[in-house]
């Protein structure tokens, strides 16, 4: 075993280290969670509810150490912690025991086909067994939580793997469920690297895998389930568009523009990452955007008037710098922003960045920038703004703004991407009911929500038949049963006019099926 160390962003103080393992030790870890996962899974639906209650009781208790834990280890500012992070997941808890219940619980099928009505049937929802969380950095509490949180629920055991950067948070999260009293070894946070996430996807007892990460990783994690017959599900960063219509409100536009684009740092997978807004209403709005980010203030990320911390790594700031430098190179406009030292700070600080002038083809428009600068493209027409948007390989979010409802919600069904919000963006990951993930290379699947649910369990249909009758279509065949079929057939399913005449013509066939269905007999 080796040793992981985690340090402060800002400061680069060392908080603490964390043991690692062998890719070779996974086995085990998993085998040691398929022992207690029959346990709980046997619970009631309302007993593993009345967990999740116990648990958030006892986020709320440790709400303030964790949220410092987060701006110490992540860097994002405390008020974010809070916000961003800790809270939605206390409501995530309680929302979990609320509906899980509900939405977990057996499901009733109905047969509108009158042969089927002696036929009763339901879905049932089972829990996987053992699931694997492997982490992201830039959220490392509130995104594997809800993860763990929503498998937990299913009835499954969670092996969870916490980014390199932050791991004292996985160590946290499994020690606030033990705190809830969840059986100890249900959750167990493992630490090592990648080669730790890829023998969690290699692992036959890990029945799926929830990855947040890169599309390259991604990718892997994808290939190596599917390799293994298990499913995963990968959210895989976007490059989310702001569309400005020209009857937005614009000083709303322009608010929502600064928090979606420069909240955490711009290290935000459904972060603004493209702003298009129509010309007339251009001026006003690039104006406004400048205006409220040179008030933003960059700093200690401990102070609660702090709205922009440290860079995570100085590899990240390196990405974000050399990104904004090519695009300046090739003719975009710094508005306003760029690299700040912060007088007591050794980490690596951004000022928030407008761009203007900027061009579809330049690298900051195709790739994902993942830190705090914001593109503004100037279009001639909404039109141009939705082709302008769609044509990225991305597509986890989108916002359109404007005060016509009807209008976004036809703009939104055009948009290609798994979430659309009007005259707002991303906050839906803080509302656990609430669907989130993409489509295109932004990823596979669903977290949160009831589909978040049905990511965690096998689906399985249960069916009882009080054989009271035969089924019809069983042997013998014979040309009774087909004219009786066919019959069947025109009476439910042809046209008015037919439906006599199949009545007339298949009378004697259905009557002698129907005796020998009441016979059992051949």
């Amino acid at each position: 075993m080796g040793r992981l160390e985690s340090r402060n962003p800002a400061t680069g103080e060392l908080l603490g280290t964390v043991e690692t393992i062998e890719p070779d030790d996974v086995a085990g870890v998993v085998a040691e969670i398929a022992e207690v996962q029959p346990f709980w899974a046997q619970l009631t639906l309302a007993d593993r509810a009345r967990y999740m209650k116990r648990t958030a009781a006892a986020l709320v208790e440790q709400m303030d150490e964790v949220a410092e834990l987060l701006t110490r280890e992540q860097g994002k500012p405390i008020t974010e912690s809070y916000t961003m992070e800790v809270v939605p997941t206390i409501d995530l808890l309680n929302w979990c025991a609320e509906e899980g219940p509900r939405i977990l619980r057996d499901e009733p099928i109905r047969f509108p086909q009158i042969y089927l009505k002696t036929k009763r049937s339901h879905f049932t929802y089972e829990p996987i067994g053992v699931v694997g969380v492997i982490a992201p950095w830039n959220y490392p509490w509130s995104i594997p939580f809800g993860e763990v949180a929503i498998a937990l629920m299913a009835g499954n055991g969670v092996i969870l793997k916490p980014a390199s950067l932050t791991p004292l948070l996985g160590e946290r999260i499994q020690r606030v469920f033990e705190a809830g009293g969840l059986p100890e070894g249900l959750v167990r946070t493992v630490h090592g690297g990648g080669v730790i996430g890829e023998a969690i996807c290699e692992d036959p007892g890990v029945g799926k895998v929830f990855f947040t990460g890169s599309v390259e990783v991604g990718r892997r994690v994808g290939e190596v389930c599917a390799r293994n017959l298990k499913g995963s599900v990968l959210e895989l960063g976007g490059k989310d568009p702001q569309i400005v219509c020209a009857d937005a409100d614009i000083e709303n536009a322009a608010s929502g523009c600064v928090w979606g684009g420069f909240a955490n740092a711009g290290q935000t997978c459904s972060g603004i990452e493209r702003t298009y807004v129509v010309e007339s209403v251009a001026d006003e709005f690039l104006a406004s955007v400048r205006r409220r980010t040179e008030r933003l203030r960059v700093g200690d990320p401990m102070q609660w008037d702090t709205e922009i911390g440290p860079m995570v790594s100085a590899e990240q700031a390196d990405l974000v710098t050399e990104l904004v430098d090519d695009a300046l190179a090739r003719g975009a406009e710094r508005l306003t922003g760029g690299p700040r030292e912060v007088e007591g700070f050794s980490g690596r600080f951004i000022a928030p960045t407008v761009l203007a002038g900027v061009e579809d083809d330049m690298r900051i428009m195709r790739e994902e920038i993942f830190g705090p600068v914001v593109p503004i493209i100037v279009v001639g027409s909404e039109e141009e703004a939705l082709a302008r948007a769609n044509d990225s390989n991305f597509g986890l979010g989108a916002s359109v703004w404007t005060k016509d409802r009807a209008k976004g919600e036809r703009m939104a069904r055009r948009i290609q991407s798994g979430m659309v919000w009007i005259n707002d963006h991303s906050y839906s990951h803080g509302a656990a009911q609430c669907s989130w993930g993409g489509v295109k290379d932004s990823g596979l699947g669903r977290s949160h929500s009831k589909f978040g649910f049905y990511e965690c369990t096998n689906i399985k249909l249960v069916s009882w038949e009080p054989g009271l009758t035969r089924n019809f279509w069983w042997q013998p065949y014979d040309r009774t049963l087909g004219d009786a079929v066919r019959a069947t057939a025109r009476l439910l399913y042809g046209r008015n006019g037919g439906r006599a005449r199949a009545l007339r013509e298949g009378a004697g066939p259905l009557a002698r099926l129907g005796a020998r269905i009441l016979r059992k007999g051949g």
